[in-house]
């Protein structure tokens, strides 16, 4: 009898014990992931605008437009607008600058291994009110490639690769941080 009485006696202690940590972590406010309820809720679409490219680099603009638009159409909170006068919100930005210097050389000091560090301003503006949401000054990432220098078209593919992918990350990491309110 007391063996039966302990045993219950432990899962009771575990049950209140689930139930207290499932009401903690409930109550702290904490999200697994932000759903831009700062946001007003009746502003639901969004066009990415062109993006400005300040530097010399082709095509960068485009990634992080892309990159931008992703992240928009695998949200459940916005839809993309097809056009500036059919959003409620517009995404606007200017990269800064984009820097690709050499970080690793080989023992002829010859470079093995570039590193692509771009900076960037995004805006998001309410359109009707013509009133700014949220934005982000100087925004930087950066994303490494492969040099090979007996074959230049090998790290133009490379550098290429890396521009893309740090586009994309830096518009997630973009995203996030406007979904958060940060």
């Amino acid at each position: 009898m007391k063996k039966e009485t302990a045993r219950q006696t432990r899962q009771g202690f575990r049950a209140l014990l689930l139930f207290s940590l499932i009401v903690a972590v409930a109550g702290c406010g904490y999200r697994f992931s932000p759903g831009g309820e700062w946001i007003d809720k009746s502003l639901q679409t969004v066009f990415v605008d062109n993006i400005a490219n300040t530097t010399s680099e082709p095509f960068i603009e485009i990634y992080l437009r892309n990159g931008l638009e992703d992240q928009f159409r695998k949200s459940s909170r916005f839809r993309l607008a097809a056009s500036k006068d059919a959003a409620d919100l517009i995404m606007q930005g200017t990269i800064l600058s984009l820097n690709v210097p050499p970080v690793a050389y080989d023992r002829y000091d010859k470079a093995t291994e570039g590193r692509a560090v771009m900076t960037i301003d995004l805006l998001f503006e309410d359109r009707r009110a013509g009133k700014k949401l949220w934005a982000v000054t100087n925004f930087s990432g950066n994303e490494t490639y492969r040099i090979d220098q007996a074959n230049p078209s090998a790290t133009s593919v490379s550098k290429g690769t890396a521009l893309q992918k740090l586009s994309n990350d830096m518009a997630e990491k973009a995203y996030r941080n406007l979904m958060s309110g940060f």
